[in-house]
């Protein structure tokens, strides 16, 4: 168990307690406990930098990683946005047909990538992808800080809709480089 698959690990673990914080503020004041969710938030999402990086520079890559780094990514980002569409004091709410559309693409890239994976291609993340990452975690957390001010809302509602496009293009992107692993 190397350092990289540590912080893969730590990740997971976040989930549940910035899942707790935000939707159960056990006291404290809401605005306070949406502060504190953002924060461990982002702290998880820094783990996934960080623990990429540092297996690849350190030669640290197992299959173990390869195979839980991008699902505890998926399990953060996911368990984020279902949260966030039940929020009822959000300024900036997230529609839930945007949610469906980007897990439903997750889902469909993750098959993709296993088909790929069977027929001994790996489909690695290209720029339409890490930039649905960059702006999906962005969203995040400007919907998460949930600021009351017209050009966090506005910038919320940018990132959404960037979010979505990103996540369709994204998948099309993947799908039509990679179309050949369907023809098997």
């Amino acid at each position: 168990m190397n350092l990289p698959n540590k912080l893969t690990i730590l990740r997971i673990f976040m989930i549940p307690v910035f899942l707790l914080v935000l939707l159960c503020p056990l006291g404290l004041d809401r605005q306070i406990s949406r502060y504190i969710a953002t924060a461990i938030f982002c702290i998880a999402s820094f783990t996934d930098c960080l623990d990429g990086y540092i297996a690849r520079k350190y030669s640290l890559v197992t299959n173990f990683g390869k195979f839980m780094d991008p699902l505890a990514d998926k399990l953060l980002v996911c368990s984020a946005m279902i949260a966030l569409i039940g929020i009822e004091d959000a300024v900036v709410p997230l529609p839930s047909i945007v949610v469906i559309i980007i897990i439903a693409r997750e889902f469909i890239i993750t098959g993709f990538r296993t088909l790929a994976a069977e027929q001994n291609i790996v489909i690695a993340a290209g720029i339409w992808g890490k930039l649905k990452t960059i702006c999906q975690m962005l969203m995040l957390i400007v919907l998460l800080l949930n600021i009351d001010n017209i050009y966090m809302a506005a910038a919320g509602n940018i990132l959404i809709y960037a979010s979505l496009v990103l996540a369709i293009v994204s998948a099309a992107d993947y799908i039509m480089k990679n179309r050949g692993v369907l023809k098997n």
